[in-house]
């Protein structure tokens, strides 16, 4: 991958032991996605990858509503931080 998945998860992470809360789960989802941005300037016609991507897209926009609804200050420090214009 062209990103380090410990490095995203040690950033976000909410406590020692978490891999998967909405914040973790958002960064590593930007990540692959802004990855696989870069892989699509190469490769314009791997539409399967596309596919991938906009799931991706869609399970993090689903990600950032909950995260928007339970705890607005964490959303709002999360998409300054990964630089999301939400």
């Amino acid at each position: 991958m062209g990103f380090d998945k410990r490095e995203v998860i040690g950033k976000y992470q909410l406590h020692g032991q978490d891999r998967g809360s909405a914040p973790v789960q958002i960064a590593l989802l930007t990540a692959r996605i802004n990855h696989l941005t870069d892989h699509f300037r190469d490769h314009p016609k791997d539409h399967h990858s596309r596919r991938g991507l906009l799931k991706m897209v869609g399970k993090r926009r689903r990600l950032l509503e909950y995260l928007r609804r339970t705890d607005l200050e964490r959303y709002r420090r999360l998409i300054e931080e990964l630089g999301l214009r939400h």
